[in-house]
């Protein structure tokens, strides 16, 4: 039996987000989404339930509006570890979703890292 993209996606997210979370108990947990267009990343505290920080490609003031390449991943990644540090958030451990870990995500990664998000 054949199993559609969507199908497998939807496993490896689930998968990816389970083996993280039994790791990672008590952390924050930076979750990215990308589509065709944009690229959006949110802080998540899973014990409350309630999001503490976001940004995406979506918002003006980053400049990058309706981009979805490796530079607007850069300047999302560099706006999370920022309003992390304003949230309180040292860190938080990043889940990739169903997204391989290439390309725009590592980008997104290595700018929070770089921003002084510990991932």
């Amino acid at each position: 039996m054949a199993n559609s993209k969507r199908t497998l996606f939807i496993k490896r997210r689930l998968r990816v987000r389970n083996k993280l979370r039994r790791v990672n108990a008590g952390r924050m947990r930076l979750s990215v989404h990308r589509s065709s267009k944009n690229i959006s990343v949110q802080l998540i505290d899973d014990v409350a339930g309630k999001t503490l920080a976001s940004a995406s490609t979506l918002e003006k003031d980053l400049g990058v509006v309706g981009k979805n390449n490796i530079e607007a991943a850069t300047k999302v990644g560099a706006a999370i570890a920022e309003r992390a540090k304003k949230a309180g958030v040292e860190e938080a451990y990043f889940d990739r979703g169903g997204f391989l870990f290439h390309g725009k995500v590592k980008a997104l990664a290595d700018a929070a890292r770089e921003g002084g998000l510990k991932i």
